[in-house]
């Protein structure tokens, strides 16, 4: 995959680096449970969304290059493992 097409997941990716870590930093100094989780779930939505991006623009340059005849076709099949993946 082409930086360029990415770029939005990377950004996404590194906001929830940046989450993440805070959930840690909240854990060891023993926040409240209730903020730790609210945090957590962040995390958990904002890679989902970074996935869901990068699979959205994997999909795309993967159609391209096939029309191009630089790739060949995914089946049904890879195509669901790439989807469930991410459930």
């Amino acid at each position: 995959m082409k930086p360029e097409m990415v770029g939005d997941a990377i950004t996404r990716l590194k906001r929830a680096q940046g989450q993440l870590s805070g959930v840690i930093a909240m854990m060891e100094e023993g926040e409240d449970c209730a903020a730790v989780l609210q945090q957590l779930a962040a995390v958990s939505r904002a890679l989902d969304r970074a996935g869901f991006k990068i699979v959205a623009s994997g999909m795309r340059h993967c159609n391209a290059a096939r029309e191009n005849g630089e790739e060949p076709e995914l089946t049904e099949q890879e195509l669901e493992k790439l989807f469930l993946a991410l459930a």
